[in-house]
């Protein structure tokens, strides 16, 4: 019987041990297992809420940024007159390019910025709606809208662009990664013209703040400098995002 409840007493040892040890190993963060998230994850998570730097609620338009880096990005801009326009030409910016599946630039942001698109063989849009983000109008003809260019080429070309390369100058006009491109009404896009935000805007207000993080965006992202009344309206413009 001793020999019999000393071994007993071994495996009852052992067996707390072995509970002991799996309770002070606890799931960690990273390691895999339900209820864990790495540090990457929880950033990853943080970046896409509204305002942790990414896009907001109510943006429509790719690789939108928070207002907080907005304003980052706009004080840093190198501020300065607009160049000339001497050799200027919108050929010299290649577009529409093509992107693939027998579609180019145009119709891949018509795609993009529609509801219900359905396209042709050739990758047409056929069909679709589309909301015009600087007047609010409702488009239901493809034929009707315009691919603008937020940070216009002509100026671009005031700005910095007539010092790039070829490559650069196409990079620029079919961007679909940054909120350089986006289909509005013809009408609202050929009033822009190729104007800065302060000698246009649209006349849809509610816009605006989206309006300002793109601009600053794209001119900070391809290194353009702004005027004074450019930045002076970016930053009213800024001004109207919701705290």
């Amino acid at each position: 019987m001793g020999r019999q409840s000393g071994a007993l007493g071994a495996v009852v040892a052992v067996a707390l041990l072995v509970g002991l040890s799996g309770c002070g190993s606890p799931v960690g963060p990273g390691d895999g297992k339900t209820g864990g998230k790495s540090p990457t994850d929880a950033a990853s998570s943080a970046a896409s809420q509204p305002g942790a730097g990414g896009a907001q609620a109510g943006d429509v338009l790719p690789g939108m940024v928070s207002v907080s880096v907005a304003r980052t990005q706009l004080a840093a801009l190198t501020v300065g007159k607009p160049a000339t326009m001497a050799g200027y030409s919108r050929d010299k910016f290649t577009h529409w390019a093509e992107q693939g599946n027998k579609c180019d630039t145009r119709e891949v942001v018509l795609k993009r910025d529609g509801a219900d698109v359905t396209q042709d063989g050739e990758c047409r849009a056929q069909s679709g709606k589309w909301k015009s983000l600087y007047d609010g109008a409702v488009v239901t003809d493809a034929a009707k809208l315009d691919i603008d260019h937020m940070v216009p080429l002509a100026e671009a070309w005031r700005s910095g662009a007539a010092g790039w390369d070829a490559a650069k100058r196409k990079a620029f006009a079919n961007d679909l990664t940054r909120p350089q491109l986006l289909a509005v009404s013809a009408s609202s896009n050929r009033s822009k013209g190729d104007q800065s935000p302060d000698l246009w805007q649209p006349t849809d207000k509610s816009s605006w703040c989206q309006y300002g993080r793109a601009w600053t965006t794209v001119k900070s992202h391809y290194g353009l400098t702004v005027t004074e009344p450019e930045r002076a309206k970016i930053t009213a413009m800024l001004d109207t995002c919701a705290s």
